[in-house]
């Protein structure tokens, strides 16, 4: 097992510390918790002058790129800037704040698409005793926020170094499509790859005529999937399969029109999965030569829901092409729409949901993957149930809604302006989204009292989706040259760091509760 070289900083805070800072700037903000020491010299994330930065008191560790500093006390207090550069440095002397696998332990992915929300987020997450995958971005979410795979990586490890949280945490490139988006996650530093190929999953399948599905069938890039369409119809049709579970045992059987539909259905997306997932091999073959790291498929973004003999044959063909995943995202029955509640059949939702579950143990005992997870609380208790100790949640969405609670409190002119905005830019921001929002029931914010602004956009419905849909465009919007919200919304949330984190860890608390069963700890690294 690894020992850990640096330890927590007794309190009282070092004298040198709290004096030097003083002499820069009297209003300055040490977060304790990032106290740590090691080999003599003493760490802490500070704020001075409104922004935070690294403070070094002792012996300056070579490679840290210092702004300023001063004497105190015969020792000197190194100010070093929050920039990519010294992020690097920082998970090279404390490897605790650098991402790592998760393998199959049950985790909680949490999405902060502003860069402020992680001490939130490991807050709730430590007090639960839940794993957390802190840095969770799409590059979809990374190009309407207009943040790197670095900056979003950079700004966790500064988040936990804060909050001096060594237990491990994930770092999710997710919804990859192209080997370009792998390469700039991996370049980052992430340590889990979510490879979407819902583009090349056939919607059409499940209705085609029988002539035109033999027809697709046999198109199938069945060379990319090392096979052929003989064999693979030898290899299911007529071989009934019983996958034991834990609550029971889930018979699967394929005809040939059903084999035919589900290999149309999601071959193509096999193959592309396959494709990814020997490209990225061979890049950390290159690049990060013998670490390890966390493989998801995705096809949750998709018209029509995975059946449970469908999910058996993805799962199947991933363990014949070799591809190992830590964890498979189906397209599950009902709606999973942004920002609210699930729509759907709850006891349809459950009895699929029991096969998958089955499924993911029986075929490799990787993890069942839920998108678009945040504020599903009625669906909450199902996941635990059935999949509590190899279920990865997935949310990110709902901390950008917990954000705008600080602006409705506190800057309410801000706050309705960003909500005209939104207005303004929901019809064209909705069309990548699946949505029922009614906007003919939500208020003109003119209308409504600042008292009342909060329920009125962050407790409704069809409020959240407002603004969820559009939180790219509210993010990226400009007023001659200069951001139109962003600048004072994230000020904003500076001025009030603890409220938005508390709003947090209420919210994210009841994510955990709701599930009821998201506890598991990581083994040391090099155990």
């Amino acid at each position: 097992m690894s020992e850990e070289v640096d330890t927590p900083s007794v309190d009282p805070a070092p004298r040198e510390l709290v004096e030097g800072l003083a002499s820069v700037d009297e209003d300055a903000t040490l977060y304790e918790q990032s106290l740590r020491e090691k080999e003599g010299t003493v760490y802490a994330l500070v704020r001075v002058s409104g922004t935070k930065h690294l403070a070094v008191v002792g012996s300056n560790p070579p490679g840290f790129e210092v702004g300023t500093s001063v004497e105190e006390g015969g020792e000197t207090l190194a100010l070093c800037p929050c920039t990519p550069e010294n992020a690097e440095r920082l998970r090279d002397q404390f490897p605790w704040a650098a991402p790592r696998p998760l393998g199959r332990t049950t985790a909680l992915g949490c999405g902060d698409r502003l860069g402020l929300a992680t001490p939130g987020h490991i807050r709730a997450c430590e007090e639960a005793g839940v794993v957390p995958v802190l840095a969770q971005q799409s590059i979809r979410e990374m190009e309407r926020t207009g943040r790197s795979p670095q900056e979003v990586l950079d700004d966790v490890t500064w988040a936990v170094f804060q909050e001096g949280f060594t237990a491990g945490y994930g770092a999710d490139a997710d919804h990859l499509k192209t080997p370009a988006d792998v390469d700039a996650c991996l370049e980052a530093g992430y340590t889990m790859y979510t490879i979407d190929p819902s583009e090349h999953v056939d919607d059409e399948a499940d209705h085609l005529e029988a002539a035109a599905l033999a027809d697709r069938f046999e198109a199938l890039p069945w060379d990319e999937l090392g096979t052929t369409p003989e064999t693979c119809l030898d290899r299911y049709v007529g071989a009934p399969v019983s996958v034991d579970g834990a609550e029971r045992t889930l018979q699967v059987e394929f005809d040939e029109t059903a084999l035919k539909r589900a290999a149309v259905k999601y071959g193509r997306a096999l193959a592309h999965t396959r494709r990814m997932a020997e490209y990225l091999s061979r890049q950390y073959d290159r690049t990060r030569p013998g670490e390890d790291y966390d493989l998801e498929m995705s096809v949750d973004e998709t018209a029509t829901p995975t059946r449970a003999h469908e999910h058996y044959f993805v799962a199947a063909e991933l363990n014949r092409l070799g591809v190992e995943v830590t964890s498979l995202a189906p397209r599950f029955v009902g709606d999973f729409e942004k920002g609210i509640d699930y729509v759907g059949d709850l006891d349809a939702f459950e009895e699929a949901f029991r096969d998958h579950a089955t499924i993911a143990r029986a075929e490799g005992g990787y993890k069942l993957s839920i998108h678009s997870g945040s504020d599903k609380f009625s669906i909450y208790p199902i996941l635990g149930r059935h999949a509590g100790d190899h279920l990865h949640l997935k949310t990110a969405g709902t901390s950008f809604l917990e954000a705008l609670r600080i602006p409705a409190r506190h800057a309410p002119t801000l706050f309705r302006d960003m909500v005209d905005f939104a207005f303004r830019r929901f019809e064209d921001d909705r069309a990548t989204y699946h949505v029922t929002t009614d906007l003919d029931a939500i208020p003109r914010p003119s209308k409504v009292a600042d008292a009342d602004l909060e329920e009125t956009y962050l407790e409704d419905d069809d409020g959240r989706q407002l603004l969820h849909i559009t939180y790219g465009s509210l993010l990226s919007a400009t007023r001659e040259g200069r951001p139109r919200f962003k600048d004072r919304f994230l000020t904003l949330l500076d001025d009030h760091e603890e409220e938005h984190y508390q709003a947090l860890i209420a919210h994210f608390g009841d994510h955990i509760d709701g599930v009821g069963d998201l506890g598991g700890r990581l083994p040391p690294e090099g155990s």
